[in-house]
């Protein structure tokens, strides 16, 4: 884990540089695909992600060490061609792992934070879920333990693979002739993430498309059919936690709702989208219309924008501290930090969904945090570390008048239509 935060603190940075250049590429070209909210929420998302792999949060069912010491037929030696094949065979896997998640109910959820933004740059690629909690993904690797691919290849390989789908996500890269039949480009990726009806679960590839050519799941990028982003059930939200877990929600409240014992087993392994007739009777979903999506906004004044921006540079300043200083951190200090980090991320968006709730949240957590800091028994954190200690009352402080600040005045729902 200390090896995956030093990386970190040079991915994360590459990437917010990169969609900083897109940003200014989009007002310069007159064509901006970013909106204000919808970016802080994509990397809000992206970091919540980043906490739980770095604190190692979940269950591993079947590792890929144990299938390779059980059913490796060969021992190969550590060349550029074993990483090569290597390569191919996480790709074959990430095929296999993402066409699941589309494909089943209980599944999706995995995934669904990926697909929450209605726009669609860069940022949105940061959108990773944390609800994966449960780790099985090593079944997908058979082909390589059988081989006898070893574990530490795959580990090296692995971030490369996912840090390699970064790029495709941009509407500002058109069609790129040849290589459109060897990698996955951006208008591959773009029919991906759209929800019209002619390209829903296609390119399910992750950096070659031969995949999607071969089990057929291939769909080109049509001139006369637009992309239209997001998901067919909108998440409503900019709160990346509660998107995580939101369509689960929505199964364990159709599977108490249906009447039919077989169904409430049954629903959490159907395709996506799936529901017993009585409860989809019952309380309908209202399906979107891909021509005329009305996309989640809301009326954002100046101050509200200045708490989200405050409250979002705050999050990165805690995020390097936590990455630069991982490996001189006990268990307790960086569980702490995980909480900060994610109570920050619940707590701000959700004060910019417009949720009343959300300022009790605020103030409950500005005022604890207050009291811990402030308490006589934390006098050993200020003799420590006098300036991170005063900083981050500081920040209490600050978020606490902000949220006062704005107790009247939460931002209300407006209507964007596509």
């Amino acid at each position: 884990m200390e090896t995956y935060a030093k990386v970190l603190l040079i991915a994360l940075p590459s990437f917010l540089v990169l969609i900083l250049i897109e940003i200014l590429y989009g007002v310069w070209t007159k064509k901006q695909t970013y909106g204000f909210m919808d970016t802080l929420s994509s990397l809000s998302s992206g970091t919540t992600n980043l906490i739980k792999d770095v604190l190692g949060i979940g269950i591993i069912l079947i590792s890929y060490p144990f299938l390779r010491e059980t059913l490796a037929v060969t021992t190969i030696e550590e060349t550029s061609l074993l990483y090569f094949v290597a390569f191919i065979c996480i790709d074959f896997s990430s095929y296999w792992n993402h066409r699941l998640n589309h494909s089943i109910n209980v599944f999706w959820n995995r995934h669904v934070v990926h697909h929450s933004s209605e726009e669609f740059n860069l940022a949105c690629a940061l959108r990773q879920s944390i609800s994966s909690l449960i780790g099985f993904g090593a079944l997908f690797l058979l082909p390589a333990a059988i081989i006898g691919i070893p574990h530490k290849v795959i580990v090296i390989l692995a971030p490369l693979h996912l840090f390699g789908q970064f790029w495709y996500h941009t509407r500002h890269i058109g069609k790129l002739g040849w290589l459109e039949y060897i990698f996955v480009t951006p208008s591959q990726h773009r029919v991906h993430h759209a929800i019209n009806p002619e390209y829903v679960d296609k390119n399910l590839s992750a950096i070659f498309c031969i995949w999607d050519r071969i089990f057929g799941t291939f769909q080109e990028e049509l001139d006369d059919v637009p992309c239209v982003y997001g998901t067919l059930k909108p998440v409503q939200t900019w709160n990346p936690i509660l998107i995580n877990f939101q369509h689960n929600w929505g199964l364990a409240k159709d599977a108490w709702y249906t009447k039919n014992w077989f169904d409430k087993i049954k629903l959490w392994f159907m395709p996506t989208g799936w529901r017993p007739a009585d409860v989809s009777e019952r309380f309908p979903i209202e399906k979107i219309d891909v021509n005329n999506q009305k996309k989640y906004a809301l009326n954002y004044t100046l101050k509200h924008k200045i708490i989200a921006l405050f409250q979002f540079i705050c999050l990165n300043v805690f995020i390097f501290l936590f990455l630069s200083s991982f490996s001189n951190l006990d268990v307790f200090s960086q569980v702490s930090y995980g909480i900060l980090i994610a109570t920050t991320i619940f707590g701000f968006t959700s004060l910019m969904d417009g949720q009343k709730w959300a300022v009790i949240f605020e103030i409950t957590r500005s005022v604890i945090g207050l009291c811990i800091l402030l308490h006589p028994s934390q006098s050993i954190i200020w003799s420590i570390d006098t300036l991170f200690a005063f900083g981050v009352t500081v920040y209490f402080a600050v978020t606490l008048t902000s949220t006062l600040w704005i107790l009247n005045t939460l931002p209300k729902r407006s209507i964007i239509v596509h």
